[in-house]
């Protein structure tokens, strides 16, 4: 077994693993990455990318089905879901080639295998029969493991019929049928890609609404496109057990009143969200606090361990690839000793890309009443905008909420094509406190989607011209 020395190893290269291995190279540091599976790690290779490859086929085949409103005779369309697969992998394997490409770019030797911490500053390189193969002698360790679907208590999940998203990515027959359990953004995502090419979509939420971390209005305007596009949503309703039951599943549901009810799909998809991947790879051995499934870190991703970093969905919510970037960064900085700020994560960007998309960032309208502020509220419809209209996506909104004293912007809500583009405008207003009258106040260009943040803003001081 070879010995290696390095001043950082990075154990895991997702979008957090693989930018902190990056931001340390470039800063001087010598920097080894461990890999169990695929440079990327999920995001690229079984989540972000390859779902959003899906969502835009998606989008095609939308617009397909209503071509003749577009002046197009299009005779009857046929799918290969196959290849809508099939492209999606092909595009999740060109990144993950970019990733290893970064990697010979900054010098930074990767490993395959899975990492397992010895001490603070000894990390075994193992196969996939627990046999090591290489020894890293390490300054720092930066744990970038990832998380994995929770799974809920009652889900039979045999990942045929009873699925997670990885197998939602992949299948190879277009089901007839699916229920979806839960309607948070990964949920929301598959409803609208399978109710695309024509599955039968029923979405069980145990939340009242769908998408419940977002602001109300955008969950009920959500709620009212997915029941336009034929997506069942059963919000307010708990899930007791799924399992395969004959060719199929069954998924046993309750209501608010405790009436149970049986429900039948080719197929069930598992998406309440995930939980921190933290067993199986030393930590127990060097006594890492662990709070809830996640790695506890402060505000530069330190963990109670000196020498020993954590980063990524591993340390909890949100569970955000950016997050995890901006994460792998400030650990870079500051095991180098250029880290001047901590992790701020009261401006992070919220994206859900379904159709309508669904973007935010800030505080909701409820949590700032709550919070105390007197608040002036900004909407601005799709429908009062000539190039949403010209696109043929009339629906949703802009809406800000602003501080009524001083003008802050609190936060940005944005339902409508193209809202995961628009919202980085409001984030970047905050971060350089622009005022909700500045953005009213900066000329947009015309026609833009765009021009609905300024609206919004003109509508919170009253001033509003096209509505």
């Amino acid at each position: 077994m070879a010995d290696h020395n390095f001043d950082i190893v990075v154990i895991g290269s997702g979008p957090g693993g693989y930018i902190a291995a990056i931001r340390a190279a470039q800063l001087g540091k010598k920097v080894a990455i461990i890999e169990a599976d695929r440079l990327g790690g999920v995001c690229l290779n079984w989540g972000c990318i390859p779902t959003k490859a899906l969502l835009k086929n998606a989008e095609h085949k939308h617009f397909l089905n209503e071509a003749g409103d577009w002046g197009f005779s299009v005779n009857e369309v046929s799918v290969d879901f196959a290849k809508v697969i099939g492209r999606s992998r092909d595009v999740a394997d060109q990144n993950s080639s970019g990733v290893s490409f970064l990697m010979k770019k900054n010098k930074i030797e990767v490993f395959m295998g899975w990492g397992y911490i010895v001490n603070p500053n000894t990390i075994e390189v193992r196969d996939s029969d627990g046999k090591a193969t290489e020894k890293l002698n390490v300054q720092s360790v930066i744990v970038a493991t990832g998380a994995s679907s929770r799974i809920l208590p009652g889900l039979e999940v045999d990942y045929k019929k009873v699925i997670t998203s990885k197998e939602a990515l992949t299948l190879e027959k277009l089901p007839e049928s699916l229920i979806i359990i839960g309607a948070g953004a990964i949920g929301a995502e598959f409803a609208y890609f399978y109710n695309a090419f024509g599955t039968k979509v029923t979405m069980i939420e145990y939340q009242p609404s769908i998408l419940p971390v977002e602001d109300e209005d955008a969950s009920k305007e959500v709620a009212r496109a997915f029941k336009k596009q034929g997506i069942t949503v059963r919000g307010g309703t708990k899930v007791i057990s799924a399992k395969a039951k004959g060719s199929g599943v069954e998924v046993v549901v309750e209501n608010s009143k405790g009436e149970q009810e049986r429900l039948k799909a080719d197929i069930a998809l598992n998406a309440v969200g995930v939980t921190g991947n933290i067993e199986g790879f030393g930590l127990d051995n060097i006594g890492v606090e662990i709070e809830r499934a996640h790695i506890k870190v402060d505000e530069f991703m330190r963990t109670n361990v000196p020498g020993v970093y954590a980063i990524g969905d591993v340390v909890g919510a949100p569970w955000l690839a950016h997050v995890a970037s901006m994460e792998g960064v400030i650990a870079a900085e500051h095991i180098a000793g250029h880290a001047e700020q901590g992790m701020d994560y009261g401006n992070i960007p919220g994206c859900t890309y379904c159709q309508p998309q669904v973007a935010s960032i800030g505080m909701t309208e409820k949590a700032a009443r709550e919070a105390g502020y007197e608040v002036k509220i900004g909407k601005f419809p799709f429908k009062a905008s000539g190039k949403a209209r010209a696109i043929g996506h009339p629906d949703g909104f802009v809406k800000l909420v602003i501080d009524a004293k001083y003008g802050e912007i609190l936060g940005g809500h944005i339902v409508g094509s193209e809202a995961t583009e628009m919202i980085a405008e409001i984030g970047l207003g905050r971060a350089a406190e622009a005022t909700g009258m500045t953005v009213h106040r900066t000329v947009h260009a015309h026609p833009t989607l765009s021009e609905a943040v300024m609206e919004a803003a003109a509508d919170a001081y009253g001033e509003a011209l096209n509505m």
